[in-house]
């Protein structure tokens, strides 16, 4: 019998990218694609090295500290020309996973993310035990407002240190 691969390491495909599980080799060619100041508006901090983003990335390759909970995190790379566009990440805590996004600046606006977190859903439902899908969106950020409503989920009334929850509750 042959084992299939869990999600939290599995790549998944959309029509136009790869979501490939992330790695530190990653670190250099991400730290180009998210070194634009305006990607931190709403999500705070700011641009980090090569080096930085390493040692960020060793942390969430080793996963959790929690074994309850599962740092789900991928790159997403454009098939089209084999470059990285962003990433998108679940941190999965039993039925409950809150997913998020970022594609960089020169990308943005074509839809990657959209389609990257329609794929993030259907994965975690096709999957795992996962029941609920939350994002944690600025309220004045429309771009990721839009992202999540094209991925399934509908704004809630609770808020979270400044920002709105979105949820889904997939079917089983």
């Amino acid at each position: 019998m042959t084992e299939t691969p869990s999600p939290l390491t599995e790549p998944f495909r959309t029509p136009r990218l790869d979501a490939v599980p992330l790695s530190v080799t990653h670190a250099e060619e991400m730290a180009v694609v998210l070194s634009d100041p305006a990607l931190h508006t709403f999500i705070g901090g700011g641009p980090s090295s090569p080096e930085a983003l390493r040692t960020r990335y060793e942390r969430l390759v080793a996963g959790s500290p929690d074994p309850a909970v599962s740092w789900c995190n991928w790159v997403l790379r454009l098939r089209e020309d084999s470059r990285l566009v962003g990433t998108v990440q679940a941190t999965v805590t039993g039925p409950d996973a809150e997913i998020a996004w970022v594609v960089g600046t020169p990308w943005q606006g074509r839809g990657y993310a959209s389609e990257a977190a329609r794929g993030l859903v259907a994965l975690l439902g096709r999957h795992t035990s996962v029941s609920t899908v939350t994002a944690h969106i600025h309220p004045g950020h429309a771009a990721s407002a839009a992202v999540a409503r094209a991925a399934g989920l509908t704004p809630t009334d609770e808020q979270h240190e400044g920002e709105r929850r979105w949820r889904l509750t997939l079917p089983h």
